[in-house]
């Protein structure tokens, strides 16, 4: 008997089929190299903090035992570390959970959200799948733009997702423009800080968005543990009003942390020596790339992250897609980033120093060939 198509199988709503959906850094290289430096994902090259290994090392043997559904325990650890009162803030599994929620939440169908242009890939993805209209806006000098941002707010905008800093450009919005920003909107759209990257800003005009947060009605910041070590651990958070805070706690999952991502974040966030270890990592091989991929005749854009965006020819013989081929072969892998809309560019982590002195010398030898 024949079947009309919609009726032969579920099929999804109206859109879901037209999300793209997101693809992660690869990891691996081709059979036969010898090491692999994976510089695709923004990882933290010191590992995570040992302490955290440990504290997730003990909670094996009760594997049985379902977590504490509030994350009392991490909300206070991280409340003590960064001044802030434990009932405004919500864990999740990774800052992305969060994100979503937020637009589960606040957003209907035949709304808008707004990004900018090279923003991180999956507030469109969480835009769309509530039925929301994404707003991409143009950024300046691969930098958010406030005015443009400002310009795209319709009586239909209810979110506006702001990376700061941003992936994969690494640049930031100083402080006094986010507050320009926050002030221009109207008082029911959210404003959503996405600080992924926080820890590792070393400029006197970035704030994360902490203050901006305990005075208004309207801001919400995200943060994740994944940038200093613990990305397999999926642990984000997120501080914000009560009123919102409540609104996000009645749709997450009931145990959306699990126990030992909880105790691995306790120990991480306390342990300071590791996170201060990290940032000066970052910061001494931050600068050293750049420097270096300059030298070599290559743009990169300046970043307050743990990440550089590295620029390459158009011609054929020496573009990003080249590079990343012959830096594979290697055992380097970096990340592709044409679906940010940076087609001739290479997004790469800070790695150890051999893999960052190795980066180098390879793609010198390349760019001679």
């Amino acid at each position: 008997m024949n079947q009309r198509p919609d009726k032969a199988r579920p099929t999804p709503r109206a859109g879901i089929m037209d999300i793209e959906a997101y693809v992660p850094g690869k990891s691996t290289a081709p059979a036969g190299v010898a090491k692999v430096h994976k510089l695709s994902s923004n990882e933290n090259p010191l590992g995570p903090s040992p302490k955290a290994i440990e504290a997730a090392r003990e909670v094996a043997a009760r594997l049985d035992v379902y977590p504490d559904g509030t994350a009392r325990r991490l909300r206070e650890a991280i409340a003590e570390v960064h001044g802030l009162n434990a009932a405004n803030i919500i864990c999740s599994n990774g800052s992305d959970e969060i994100l979503g929620l937020l637009a589960q939440t606040y957003l209907a169908p035949g709304d808008e959200a707004i990004f900018t242009e090279h923003a991180f890939m999956v507030y469109k993805i969480y835009i769309q799948s509530a039925g929301a209209v994404p707003v991409s806006v143009k950024e300046t000098d691969e930098r958010a733009d406030v005015d443009a941002i400002l310009a795209a707010v319709t009586p239909r905008t209810r979110i506006v997702f702001l990376a700061n800093p941003n992936n994969p450009t690494g640049t930031y919005l100083p402080f006094q423009e986010v507050r320009r920003l926050h002030a221009g909107l109207p008082k029911n759209v959210l404003l959503v800080l996405d600080a992924a990257y926080a820890e590792y800003v070393r400029r006197n005009d970035y704030e994360a968005g902490i203050e901006l947060v305990g005075g208004a009605e309207n801001v919400v910041m995200t943060r994740t543990f994944s940038k200093l070590g613990l990305g397999g651990a999926r642990i984000g958070w997120m501080y914000g009003p009560m009123h919102i805070v409540d609104a996000i706690n009645r749709i997450r999952g009931p145990f959306n942390v699990n126990a030992t991502a909880i105790e691995a974040g306790i120990a991480a966030i306390r342990d300071r020596a590791h996170v201060e270890r990290s940032v000066a990592h970052n910061e001494t091989w931050l600068a050293w790339l750049s420097e270096e991929l300059t030298k070599l005749g290559l743009r990169v854009t300046p970043s307050v992250g743990n990440f550089i965006l590295i620029h390459f020819p158009e011609d054929k013989k020496h573009s990003a897609a080249a590079a990343d081929d012959y830096l594979t072969q290697r055992g380097y892998i970096l990340r592709r980033v044409s679906g940010y809309g940076f087609p001739h560019a290479l997004r790469m982590s800070i790695g150890t120093e051999e893999a960052n002195r190795g980066v180098v010398a390879a793609l010198t030898t390349f760019l001679k060939s």
